[in-house]
């Protein structure tokens, strides 16, 4: 929702001024200018971005619209989820988790947690971090290594669609200049035309010219900058299950790694201690 309230202040406060300067809004409709840049934008992106890319873009840019999903109340059902599955794995034994990471969807502890079971990529996270202990194939000291590697190619795919739409944001003054040059060519093809006519037509140019700057600095480049945002968020919140997954094989009690994480989680986030007691209380309850 903030994304969209910044987009309806850039274009809210360029028309006002625009028109307490005099303008008439008539006279920023050039459609022709429009397809000009966008179309040479779109097409320079096709050609700079592989298919993943531009499918991770939308997906991106549709986050942006929508906010973060990882807030404190994912946070918190975080923190439960991991403390009832460490709970579990301490005083049963590690094999008692094999069935609730085989089938986390028909997990007795997944489904008390519903944010995390709606979201496919941070499940298979935890269950796969937690399945290379399970099954024995990887000791405690091999995870750092592992989880680096994971969360290292994460942040490339994110980087890739922000970076695409950071360079098309750099190209679209330039395109705008494209237009106005075709526009004063058209221009001076009716030179002996009347004044009326010129005026309109070299308005119009310089219209490319206007369109280019603002798309590129009132829209696209905040786009790709609240993409790295995000992005970092989501990377912070896989750093957070993978340090917890990591304090657990390491032997160190589930209070306490809890207890550590709320202390490392981001300021804005994190849990009071009050909160993080009535949050274990609850799951020890169950």
């Amino acid at each position: 929702m903030i994304v969209i309230v910044g987009c309806i202040v850039v274009i809210g406060c360029v028309l006002l001024g625009f028109s307490m300067a005099g303008g008439h809004m008539g006279a920023l409709i050039h459609p022709s200018e429009i397809v000009t840049i966008g179309g040479a934008s779109l097409g320079a992106l096709i050609v700079m971005s592989p298919k993943k890319v531009l499918v991770d873009m939308v997906h991106g840019v549709i986050k942006t619209l929508k906010g973060s999903p990882f807030n404190k109340d994912s946070y918190k059902e975080l923190l439960q989820c991991h403390y009832d599955l460490m709970r579990v794995g301490r005083r049963e034994g590690l094999l008692a988790l094999e069935g609730h990471l085989v089938d986390p969807t028909q997990s007795a502890i997944f489904t008390r947690y519903p944010k995390i079971v709606g979201n496919s990529h941070v499940l298979h996270f935890i269950c796969d971090g937690f399945g290379p202990l399970v099954d024995g194939s990887a000791r405690g000291e091999d995870l750092p290594d592992m989880f680096e590697a994971e969360i290292h190619a994460m942040e490339a795919e994110h980087h890739a669609p922000a970076a695409a739409l950071s360079k098309t944001a750099d190209a679209l003054p330039g395109f705008g200049i494209v237009a106005a040059v075709l526009g004063i060519v058209v221009t001076m093809g009716h030179i002996d035309g009347p004044v009326e006519e010129i005026g309109h037509k070299v308005g119009a140019a310089l219209v490319g010219t206007f369109l280019g700057i603002l798309l590129s600095y009132g829209f696209f480049a905040p786009l790709a900058a609240r993409m790295e945002s995000q992005s970092h968020t989501e990377i912070t919140y896989f750093r957070t299950i993978a340090n917890m997954i990591m304090s657990f094989a390491s032997d160190v009690p589930p209070k306490v790694v809890i207890e550590r994480t709320r202390r490392s989680m981001p300021s804005d986030l994190r849990l009071s201690r009050e909160e993080l007691e009535q949050l274990l209380a609850e799951v020890d309850a169950k």
